[in-house]
C-alpha cells in the first residue's frame, strides 16, 4: 500500500477543493484533471488542421507513396535494390499498420464520424488484418477505459507465460503477422454474420493485394516466396512493437477494479513515456512512444498534437508533484530480461494510493 502526499487527496464534500503543500486552498469548482484539459483544449483549438491531422495524415500519405517503389525494387535481381525494397516496404508496412491502426482505432484521422469509421475499418481489417470491433473494444474500451486495472485494462492481453523470456522477447514477436488474423478470427464469434463477412472479406482483400503485387509487379515466381517475402516484410518491425506495447505499462502500478483512483492519478502512475526515437516515432507515432502518458489522458488527440501539448502537460503534472514517468528503451528491455518471471508470468501487485481512489 502506498500513502500520497496531502495534496493529492480531493476533498469529498462539496467544494471539492484540494491543498497545497502548506494547506493553501485552491480553487475549488474543479478538479485537477479538468483544469489540465481546459489548458489542452485552449491548445488544440489554436491549432491549425495541419498540426491536429494534417502532418500524421501526411505521414501516412508518404508511406502508401512509398509501397510502389518498394514493389519494383523487389523485382529487381540485384541483392542491394532487393534489400532496399524490402526495408521500403517493412517501414511503410510498418508506419501504416501501427501509426494507421491506431490513429484510426480512436478516431483521430478525421473530424467526421463516419469517415473516421471507414478509415477504422481500412487500416485495421485492411492494413492490419485484425477485426475493426475487437481492435476498438479492446483498445479504447477495455485498455485506454481501464488503464492497469487488474483483470480488465492490466495489459495481460500480451503476456505468455508458458514462453521463456528469450522467446517472448524476441522470437515469438516474428510471428504477429501470421498470430493476428487468426485472433481476429477467434474474435469474430458470437458476431453478427454481417460483420463477420465483412471482416474476412477485407482481411482477405489486404492479404491477397499484397500477394497478388508481389507476384504480378515484383515479379516472384512462386506462390511460397512470395508468402515468405510478405511475412519478412511484415515482422521486421514487430519484435519493437511488443516491447513498447509492454515497457510502458507492466511493471507499473496496477489497481483493484473496486479501488481504483481517479483518472489523472490512474494515467500518472500506470503510464510511461519513453524517449524520443526517430525511427520509432515516424513508425509508431509520437503517442506510442514518447508521449504515452498524454496520449493516455487525451485519447482524441492526434500523435503530432499529443507532442505539442507535451511541454504543457508534463509542466502542469510537475507543477503538480504528480508522477510523469519517462525510462530509455534498453533500459525497460534490461529490467524485463532480468525480471521476467516477476513481470510477465506471476500475478501483479496492486497498488492502492491512499486518498486518492
Amino acid at each position: 500500500m502506498q500513502d500520497v502526499p496531502e495534496e493529492w487527496r480531493e476533498e469529498r464534500g462539496g467544494d471539492r477543493r484540494t491543498r497545497g503543500p502548506e494547506g493553501r486552498q485552491e480553487k475549488g469548482d474543479e478538479s485537477l484533471m479538468m483544469e489540465l484539459t481546459r489548458l489542452v483544449q485552449e491548445a488544440v483549438r489554436g491549432s491549425s488542421w495541419w498540426e491536429r491531422r494534417g502532418i500524421d495524415c501526411s505521414i501516412l500519405a508518404a508511406a502508401f507513396l512509398c509501397l510502389p517503389p518498394a514493389f519494383l525494387l523487389l523485382g529487381s535481381s540485384r541483392v542491394a535494390c532487393f534489400a532496399a525494397g524490402m526495408l521500403l516496404m517493412g517501414v511503410a508496412h510498418a508506419v501504416i499498420t501501427f501509426k494507421g491502426t491506431h490513429l484510426a482505432s480512436h478516431g483521430a484521422l478525421s473530424e467526421s464520424q463516419a469517415w473516421g469509421n471507414f478509415w477504422a475499418v481500412f487500416f485495421i481489417e485492411v492494413c492490419g488484418s485484425f477485426s475493426a470491433r475487437a481492435g476498438v473494444q479492446g483498445h479504447i474500451k477495455m485498455h485506454h477505459a481501464h488503464t492497469n486495472v487488474v483483470g480488465l485494462g492490466d495489459s495481460s492481453v500480451w503476456k505468455v507465460p508458458c514462453l521463456p523470456r528469450s522467446v517472448y522477447l524476441f522470437v515469438a514477436p516474428l510471428f504477429v503477422p501470421v498470430i493476428t488474423p487468426l485472433v481476429a478470427l477467434a474474435h469474430l464469434r458470437g458476431h453478427p454474420a454481417a460483420l463477420v463477412v465483412r471482416t474476412v472479406l477485407m482481411v482477405a482483400l489486404g492479404l491477397y493485394s499484397q500477394y497478388w503485387l508481389l507476384i504480378h509487379l515484383s515479379g516472384f515466381l512462386s506462390p511460397l516466396s512470395a508468402l515468405l517475402c510478405m511475412l519478412a516484410c511484415r515482422a521486421m518491425f514487430s519484435v519493437p512493437y511488443i516491447h513498447v506495447n509492454i515497457f510502458q505499462h507492466i511493471g507499473l502500478h496496477m489497481f483493484a477494479p473496486t479501488r481504483r483512483p481517479k483518472r489523472i492519478y490512474q494515467m500518472t502512475h500506470g503510464v510511461l513515456n519513453l524517449p524520443r526515437n526517430a525511427l520509432l516515432d515516424w513508425m509508431f507515432g509520437h503517442s506510442l512512444i514518447n508521449c504515452h502518458v498524454e496520449h493516455h489522458l487525451f485519447p482524441f488527440l492526434s500523435d503530432n498534437m499529443c507532442l505539442k501539448v507535451k511541454p504543457l502537460v508534463s509542466k502542469y503534472l510537475m507543477e503538480k508533484q504528480l508522477p510523469y514517468q519517462e525510462d530509455g528503451y534498453l533500459s525497460r528491455l534490461t529490467m524485463f530480461f532480468h525480471k521476467y518471471q516477476e513481470l510477465m508470468v506471476f500475478a501483479p501487485p496492486i497498488t492502492e494510493l491512499v486518498g486518492v481512489q
